[in-house]
């Protein structure tokens, strides 16, 4: 607030300078001694995002699945608990409202059942999109976006009855998203942000079906970022 009041301020005294100095110069007696006015230079915009920026962020993310399956894990009711990590993701504006953004994280989630804990599996989401801003000249740039959401399944640990569960590696889906950047210093800003990223995968044991697990996750973060 005292930086906007400041802000405000400065601009209204340098408008009066303008005016005044317009009034001298415009006096018949001292029209023969003013001295040719300097040319303005260049406004330096002292907030926003534009053609050819970079924005790194840095997020604390809270990944809750909306879980729902169908086969033989749905008779174990199957479900994948909430996680939380960090993300990291890097925007490139092509315009400056539109930016492409690519969104990079792992987790490690512990599915669950009526049998118990299953054990758990890695999840690398890469996740690529298409952003509109808006107010991209402003402090707060709300944004929304949508696009591809690439998903690897590693490092399986799954297990029922004490034998291994197959899982499949790969998922291709949609992904939404909505958030918004709050400039706090000339190239820095915090971010809030919210993802919907649809991802499954089938299982299966000894080489029968068990059906296909629906992870759906909403994805919840709030961190730093950086414009370049």
């Amino acid at each position: 607030m005292k930086r906007q009041i400041k802000s405000i301020a400065a601009a209204a005294a340098l408008a009066l300078g303008t005016v005044a100095f317009t009034s001298l110069a415009a006096t018949p007696a001292r029209a023969a001694d003013a001295a040719p006015a300097a040319a303005p230079s260049a406004a330096v915009p002292n907030g926003g995002i534009y053609a050819g920026d970079w924005l790194v962020r840095l997020r604390g993310i809270g990944i809750m699945p909306d879980a729902s399956s169908n086969g033989t894990l749905k008779a174990l009711n199957a479900d994948v608990n909430n996680t939380i990590v960090p993300e990291l993701d890097f925007t490139y504006m092509v315009m400056d409202n539109v930016g492409v953004e690519l969104i990079l994280g792992t987790s490690r989630n512990q599915v669950t059942s009526s049998l118990g804990r299953l054990g758990g599996v890695g999840v690398l989401p890469p996740t690529l999109l298409l952003q509109y801003h808006f107010n991209h000249a402003g402090k707060i740039r709300p944004y929304v976006g949508a696009g591809l959401n690439y998903t690897l399944f590693y490092n399986n640990g799954l297990q029922a009855g004490g034998q291994h569960v197959s899982i499949d590696n790969h998922s291709f889906g949609p992904a939404l998203q909505a958030g918004v950047d709050i400039q706090v210093a000339k190239n820095v800003f915090v971010n809030a942000d919210i993802k919907k990223i649809w991802m499954r995968t089938g299982a299966s044991l000894n080489g029968s079906s068990l059906g296909t697990l629906y992870i759906d996750p909403l994805i919840v973060g709030i961190g730093v970022g950086m414009k370049f």
